[in-house]
């Protein structure tokens, strides 16, 4: 079992419909949150840094930023930041894939590689320190009209698959959540095309605890069955 009293934990993404919840359910907890996104409008608080993903620096710098504010331990991250575009292959622009790729792929993998020191420290000290991503169930099942979506997801829950294997010998344990199509807004905001009519999707308050549970839980996957 994961305690997360007193955890230092970094949620990026925090001003999402998901990220939020996650990181209002860490603080709950008794966690630490810092909290990183790129919306100064929906992103306050203490511990609250902007993050533009789309950046290569961005991850390095929220690391900096996290490892600044609390120096003496970081004992988890939640990587819930992400971006969708809608529309066939044949319409699809260089900068709209460049920005799937950034965000949904390149800055996960950036800041989980970053983030290895500081977390197998943790793990040296006794804690239990956790990666968690959110890939989705496109990275299960790719999805016609979010073709490009569905392979930068792909591409990050492969990555976290061979990661999380390496990571285990360091004590850091990864977790990726692969929830079906929840209801946290992200569809109403695509850098790119309009969203089809999705049936109603799971509530992103029920999707949250679900993986709450699963860090507490000491899960190691949290597949598109177990939402």
């Amino acid at each position: 079992m994961t305690t997360l009293d007193g955890a230092v934990v970094l949620v990026v993404g925090a001003s999402g419909g998901l990220g939020s919840r996650l990181a209002s359910r860490l603080t709950a907890a008794g966690a630490v949150v810092v909290r990183g996104a790129r919306n100064p409008q929906t992103l306050a608080g203490p511990d609250a840094y902007l993050a533009d993903l789309t950046s290569p620096g961005a991850a390095a710098a929220l690391l900096l930023a996290a490892e600044q504010a609390h120096p003496e331990h970081l004992d988890g991250i939640v990587i819930a930041a992400g971006a969708v575009a809608f529309g066939p292959i044949g319409e699809l622009a260089d900068d709209t894939l460049d920005e799937l790729f950034a965000i949904n792929t390149a800055a996960p993998i950036r800041l989980i590689r970053g983030a290895i020191p500081r977390l197998a420290q943790s793990a040296a000290a006794g804690r239990k320190p956790f990666i968690v991503t959110i890939s989705g169930i496109v990275a299960e099942s790719p999805t016609a009209g979010m073709a490009a979506y569905s392979a930068s997801k792909a591409a990050l829950a492969a990555f976290v698959q061979a990661a999380s294997r390496e990571l285990r010998r360091s004590g850091i344990r990864v977790i990726d959540a692969r929830p079906g199509h929840t209801e946290t807004g992200l569809a109403g905001h695509p850098i790119a095309g309009s969203a089809p009519a999705f049936a109603p999707g799971l509530d992103a308050d029920t999707v949250a605890e679900r993986i709450i549970t699963a860090i507490v839980g000491d899960e190691k996957d949290l597949p598109s069955t177990a939402f």
